[in-house]
């Protein structure tokens, strides 16, 4: 069984207890998910079953899609509703006020990671040196937020936000920054993601979904692998060059759509191959296969 499912993550779980669900419900130990989405979070989370384990660093550049709540007033140790409160304020905040804010984190900006995540420090996550009171100093790192639309604004300065965003956002930092910028306080109350790169919530399955399924059953439900790589190229190579292909032999592409560093979905016999990637050598362009999936 190879491929990739969407599951929904429900709160209360870790990205590292879904896999663990998955591993038991098929009884097959390799699968792994493709980016961490906090405990206290739900949404979508592409869990990768046998090969497609093997295409996970593809995913975790994807872009982010999430549905959020900023509620401000209040800063808490850990960014969201479930830290311990460090500050809070009484200032009233006008929507105008709020409106303007938003606009200014859309776009390149910079953002530097909260203590409370699996970021390492000394090979020690970050969060268990926060955990014992320690904080470190961290380099602020270039994001790109791409979509910030507020959807309401409640009287109780509960703000409901979409955000389209680049790997390595915070999404409970984006909130906090947010309330400093507006001379008070803020933290990211609810999150919900809804998008990874090609994969949507609208196609995600719940655990309540699966459970009871057989393993027959759940492969139907169960996305290719190329599925997954759809944002790279395609190149279709002729029948009699297969087998050098993968046996990792360099095969020479005279296609001009093609450039030096092109990373493609390779296909031949009519089945997705693998994943390749446009080389020169002695003034040739070659096609070098990176990972092979048959």
């Amino acid at each position: 069984m190879d491929g990739i499912i969407i599951f929904y993550k429900p709160k209360g779980i870790t990205s590292h207890g879904a896999v663990s669900f998955f591993r038991k419900l098929l009884n097959i130990k390799r699968i792994g998910h493709t980016g961490t989405l906090d405990p206290n979070a739900e949404g979508v989370l592409p869990i990768c079953i046998g090969k497609a384990t093997r295409v996970s660093e593809y995913l975790l550049t994807e872009d982010k899609e999430y549905r959020g709540i900023l509620t401000l007033g209040k800063s808490t140790d850990t960014q969201d509703g479930d830290g311990k409160t460090l500050e809070s304020s009484s200032k009233v905040v006008s929507d105008e006020d709020i409106r303007r804010s938003f606009n200014k984190f859309k776009g390149n900006i910079s953002q530097t990671p909260p203590m409370y995540s699996a970021l390492k420090h000394k090979g020690k996550k970050l969060y268990e040196l926060a955990r014992e009171g320690k904080t470190i100093e961290r380099d602020a790192r270039d994001i790109n937020i791409y979509e910030l639309n507020i959807e309401e604004i409640y009287e109780n300065k509960e703000i409901t936000f979409y955000t389209k965003c680049s790997r390595g956002t915070y999404i409970r930092t984006l909130c906090n920054d947010i309330g400093e910028d507006l001379g008070t306080f803020g933290y990211m109350s609810n999150l919900l993601r809804v998008g990874v790169g090609p994969f949507n919530i609208e196609d995600s399955y719940k655990i309540e979904d699966l459970e009871g399924l057989s393993p027959i059953e759940i492969e139907k439900l169960i996305l290719p692998i190329d599925f997954a790589l759809m944002k790279f190229k395609s190149i279709k190579i002729e029948d009699e060059l297969y087998k050098k292909l993968i046996n990792g032999v360099n095969i020479q592409i005279y296609n001009k759509e093609y450039s030096l560093g092109d990373v493609l979905r390779v296909y031949s016999k009519n089945q997705f191959i693998g994943i390749g990637e446009i080389i020169e050598k002695n003034h040739l362009q070659l096609l070098k296969m990176n990972k092979v999936f048959v």
